[in-house]
């Protein structure tokens, strides 16, 4: 007899009255067999979890089943303490009851389809085996075979059980060796990867009063596949290094445009851990599976602040057209006229009111680990008003037939000379002017802090000059110099400046 294939559909999976109980026990979000959660969440995807559960032991070999654990687990970190107790061997179940799993544990197996008539709501009743579900479910009812398939229609799929090797949620299994029986405390402890956290900041700039009121947020996440009930939640700001076998990474914070930070040398009032500082969350929180939770942990008034208009330019750089100024707000983290803490990375999002009083966005920027004293200046965008053209105005060449002509060095090898290596060159100096021009249409005088780079050309050229400068500049390193120009109200000003350089 031939097989016919027919296609049907599968619109819900459902488990026989023999695994209802377990499924509907599964449906209350808030059951869990944790015990006192302590969750410690590192910026570098690694997260150490730490379980003190309440359990009962008989004298001699146990498996204790640990549920609710997290997916993500890394079975190779479990620690596992209970007192008269020696372990023998861990397993992770971390195949979980789903409607994929559970027909795929169903090959070769019997299940009851269960199809409703649309028009009349008739059901009917079929036994059938699972063949296949590589790239969809093939089965057989009877001498024809069927591929099942979700488009809607009413046909569902009814299992006997739960298979065994199928857990409803992450569970650890531990078999031991108990000295003796009774309730007794256990822990566990593991690294998982899944739960991190990010910090935010939200600063309102006020530029009448040159203040900014800043609050801190870290936003938790999980993606574990597991809830942890009222943990006792620790954030480290660091990254803690971890072997390239593991599953872990080196989180970093990416370079951001427009960012400088002048490092601190103060020591914040925070518990440290080696080299990190550590936040607690106050109170004992819920961190759900699939959930961002945000807490408050900075929220201070009244920081110093100021504008600063500023913009980088490279060695001769010449600008086609005006380039508008980086719009800047510059505050500190110190203790004294500062926000008085060590900043974890996250991003720092500015707001300023209206004249209607609404706090608008400004603009926003990154910051890396930050020590408590330290000086940031963070770009919020470019000015409307304030703008720069760099050009080269003049460039010419200068020759110095004596300088370095006779340049020797000798070879030795072992302490003996072999030989004597003359060198002899003319080096070439240029004359370089730069022509700066500021536009300003507020109706304000600013001053624009204008950083010349690209002075630093390696040891041989070290030797630039400045000949002449409109406004005195600052040697900040090797290789830029700052010059703060002060642009009246409604008009535009040049400045001009003369190195000399052999480059």
């Amino acid at each position: 007899m031939s097989l016919r294939v027919v296609l049907a559909t599968a619109t819900a999976v459902l488990i026989a009255p023999v695994a209802a109980a377990q499924a509907q026990s599964l449906a209350d979000p808030d059951a869990t067999a944790q015990g006192d959660v302590s969750v410690t969440i590192y910026q570098n995807g690694n997260s150490l979890v730490q379980d003190v559960r309440q359990l009962s032991f008989t004298s001699g070999r146990n498996t204790i089943a640990f549920p609710d654990v997290s997916a993500q687990i890394r079975p190779e970190t479990l620690s596992f303490a209970a007192a008269n107790t020696s372990i023998v061997e861990q397993n992770f179940d971390f195949d979980l009851l789903t409607p994929q799993k559970l027909m795929e544990k169903a090959v070769g197996q019997t299940v009851t389809l269960l199809r409703t008539n649309p028009a009349t709501g008739q059901e009917k009743r079929e036994r059938a085996t699972v063949l296949s579900t590589a790239g969809g479910v093939v089965i057989q009812v009877g001498d024809r075979i069927e591929v099942l398939r979700d488009d809607g229609l009413p046909v569902r799929v009814l299992f006997d059980g739960v298979p065994p090797n199928l857990r409803a949620r992450p569970t650890l299994s531990v078999t031991l060796e108990s000295e003796r029986g009774g309730t007794r405390p256990a822990s566990i402890r593991y690294l998982t990867q899944g739960l991190g956290w990010s910090s935010d900041y939200v600063a309102l700039y006020d530029e009448g009063k040159g203040t900014i009121d800043m609050q801190g947020w870290v936003t938790l996440s999980n993606s574990t596949g597991t809830t942890f009930h009222s943990a006792n939640t620790l954030l480290v700001a660091g990254n803690p290094n971890v072997s390239n076998n593991s599953r872990g990474y080196r989180g970093r914070v990416a370079p951001q445009p427009g960012r400088s930070m002048v490092p601190g040398t103060e020591t914040a009032d925070r518990e440290q851990l080696g080299d990190f500082y550590l936040y607690p969350i106050a109170e004992r929180t819920t961190i759900a599976n699939n959930q961002t939770k945000q807490v408050s942990f900075l929220d201070v008034q009244g920081v110093p602040a100021r504008k600063v208009y500023g913009r980088m330019v490279g060695w001769l750089s010449s600008d086609d057209a005006p380039v508008n100024v980086q719009s800047q707000i510059a505050f500190s983290s110190s203790r004294n006229g500062g926000l008085g803490d060590a900043l974890p990375a996250g991003t720092v999002r500015f707001y300023q009111r209206d004249r209607t009083g609404n706090p608008q966005f400004i603009g926003e920027n990154g910051i890396g680990h930050t020590p408590m004293g330290s000086e940031l200046t963070l770009t919020t965008g470019d000015a409307f008003d304030v703008s720069v053209q760099a050009e080269v105005e003049s460039r010419n060449r200068i020759t110095s037939a004596d300088y370095e002509r006779s340049a020797r060095y000798r070879v030795t090898i072992n302490g003996e000379e072999v030989r004597t290596v003359q060198v002899d060159r003319t080096v070439d100096y240029w004359r370089t002017t730069m022509r700066y021009t500021f536009t300003n249409a507020k109706s304000t005088p600013v001053d624009v802090e204008l950083v010349q780079g690209g002075l630093d050309y390696g040891w041989w050229a070290r030797d630039f000059r400045v000949v002449s400068e409109d406004v005195a500049g600052e040697q900040l390193n090797a290789d830029r110099r700052k010059y703060v120009v002060t642009v009246p109200a409604n008009s535009k000003r040049e400045v001009r400046v003369t190195y000399e350089t052999r480059y």
